[in-house]
């Protein structure tokens, strides 16, 4: 909220804690809509395990590449629709009615996704899971970002990105109670419905957003949320604040125009916006180009990759890195308004390229080392259940499992010797069934690996690089940077912007490991990720502890980073100099 300058020394998790105590109805807010982060994490990692036995009861999805990616990207595709459609929502009919209808929507895909009889249902459900995960992830920072004071204001936004990883972490969690249930992933995916139920009964119960309350004349309501939220003596500053700046945007309005075509198009055309977008954009695009979804979505998969085969151990270390994304993430809410939004991102995305380059390496060395495949094993089961490329391949002694697996066949390796020469056989399930039976180990997205561990270990740096800055700050930065008038603009313009990444990203995943390997898909994320922070650098400012005005200004001004404006300042002072020289 506005309010004049805030000091930002203490701006930081204690601030936040020492506020909250004192006026729990804050942290109320926060929390209740910060369900919506929940439901957002909870959909992507819960499809991670899910799609191990999706694959299992429909053989068409384990075939096709094309239908895993459109199971898993699906639902992006509906946040894409949900995030522009939220924008539109949130300023006409308020950001709190805008969270119901997220939750609604998402309840009944659950739901869909829990009773699907065929894969083309679970993409229906993935589609309206979708739209509910696309509101909620632009609607719930902004409430609570408007709801809350400047000084602590990322904090509680991070509680958001906190809940969001909360919510991985309890889907891989539900992942493994299930994995022994009948019907599995329909258990996985129905119980997502739980917490949007939770967060429909909360919110009938809170207000809507103040701001927006003020913005639509409903003067007396938002004084009267502001009394809930601010000491008695700093209720009319923030009154006074809201009737200045909104003063401005509706002298503007007059100006431009209403409708969401017309915002959409002065949102471009107008100087100050068109600078956040930049800001905004280009933090959401980084945040999905340095792969996290692949992570996120992919985990249980990846792990496999690494030569891990079991689904319930591939979970297992699946819910480690998840559990360090929680861990990242209380990092950021500890230190964001401390150390700013800004730095907290740069240094990520120099960890998260550090890991992706040592994944790629470790990736190419487990392929490098894959396990030879013997002419015997493989006709130990039978000729008919050997490889057919196998079987007419110009030179089978050439084979190593990494080429069975990219023939589209499995690997059976011996339990006490994974490394030594095995079988390369049809990826049948009656196939894989024979193998199991002999108490070998059945190998169908990765290789037996030494250095697998390092993969895991790896995952978990990763991770802990990518939590507390570009997983966190680019929902924070978003909430910040846009005018009032074009703050539900602005975000859904960066929330569609991140959803269409995410879905490029999800989309290709699989077929881009076919195509280029897993050291190689690796390799091109670290390439985008130094793209990223490269345009992090040059267009996003920091915004650490300002009230929105000073934001605003600072924007007009157009900015640059400290060391070219040094640069640019020394320039000009050499030309000067020059000038009275010549004089």
């Amino acid at each position: 909220m506005e309010g004049g300058a805030h000091g930002t020394d203490r701006t930081e998790f204690t601030e936040c804690w020492r506020t909250t105590w004192r006026t729990p109805y804050i942290m109320r807010l926060a929390l209740s809509a910060g369900i919506g982060g929940l439901l957002f994490g909870y959909d992507t990692g819960v499809i991670s395990g899910a799609l191990l036995y999706i694959r299992d009861d429909f053989r068409q999805v384990d075939k096709k590449t094309w239908l895993q990616e459109t199971i898993v990207s699906m639902a992006v595709a509906g946040a894409i629709i949900g995030a522009a459609f939220g924008g539109w929502m949130n300023d006409a009919i308020g950001r709190k009615k805008s969270i119901l209808a997220a939750d609604v929507v998402f309840f009944f895909g659950a739901i869909v996704m829990a009773i699907a009889p065929a894969p083309w249902v679970i993409i229906i459900g993935r589609i309206l899971v979708g739209l509910g995960v696309g509101m909620a992830s632009m609607t719930s920072p902004l409430y609570i970002s408007e709801a809350s004071p400047a000084r602590i204001r990322g904090a509680l936004v991070s509680t958001n990105g906190f809940l969001i990883t909360g919510g991985q972490f309890l889907s891989y969690l539900i992942n493994l109670a299930f994995t022994k249930a009948k019907g599995t992933w329909r258990w996985m995916l129905g119980v997502a419905g739980l917490p949007a139920l939770v967060q429909f009964i909360l919110m009938l119960s809170l207000p809507e957003s103040p701001r927006w309350l003020y913005r639509k004349d409903k003067v007396e309501e938002a004084r009267a949320i502001l009394q809930k939220i601010y000491p008695a003596n700093q209720v009319e500053n923030e009154m006074e604040a809201l009737r200045t700046s909104i003063e401005a945007e509706k002298a503007e309005e007059g100006i431009i125009g209403e409708g969401f075509i017309v915002k959409l198009k002065g949102a471009f055309s107008n100087t100050v916006v068109r600078r956040g977008l930049y800001a905004g954009i280009t933090v959401q695009v980084a945040q999905q180009f340095v792969g996290i979804n692949t992570v996120m979505y992919y985990s249980p998969t990846i792990v496999q990759f690494a030569g891990f085969a079991s689904n319930q151990t591939a979970l297992a270390l699946s819910l480690i890195t998840s559990g360090l994304n929680c861990v990242g993430t209380v990092i950021s809410m500890c230190f964001i308004d401390r150390y700013g939004r800004r730095r907290l991102m740069i240094i990520s995305m120099f960890g998260i390229i550090i890991c992706l380059v040592a994944l790629a390496a470790v990736f190419f060395q487990a392929a490098s080392n894959s396990p030879a495949i013997s002419s015997y094993e493989s006709t130990h089961f039978g000729n008919n259940s050997t490889c057919s490329a196998y079987i007419s391949a110009p030179n089978p002694s050439s084979w190593d499992c990494m080429k069975c697996l990219k023939a589209e066949c499995a690997f059976c390796a011996h339990k006490a010797s994974k490394h030594q020469p095995g079988a390369c056989l049809a990826s049948e399930n009656h196939i894989r069934d024979l193998c199991r039976g002999e108490h070998r180990v059945w190998y169908a997205q990765g290789c037996p690996s030494k250095v697998g561990f390092l993969a895991v270990i790896l995952l978990g740096l990763y991770i802990i690089c990518y939590a507390p800055g570009i997983g966190t700050v680019p929902w924070i930065v978003n909430s910040e940077i846009y005018p009032l008038r074009y703050r539900g603009t602005g975000g859904g313009i960066a929330a569609v912007s991140n959803w269409t990444a995410n879905l490029l990203v999800s989309e290709t995943f699989l077929t881009l490991t076919k195509a280029l390997g897993s050291a190689g898909t690796f390799l091109l994320f670290a390439g985008f990720s130094v793209i990223g922070l490269t345009a992090i650098y040059f267009l996003v400012p920091e915004t650490k502890g300002m009230p929105f005005e000073q934001v605003e200004k600072m924007l007009e001004k157009g900015y640059r980073p400290k060391a070219f404006r040094h640069k640019d300042k020394d320039v000009r002072e050499g030309k000067n100099v020059e000038l009275q020289n010549t004089h």
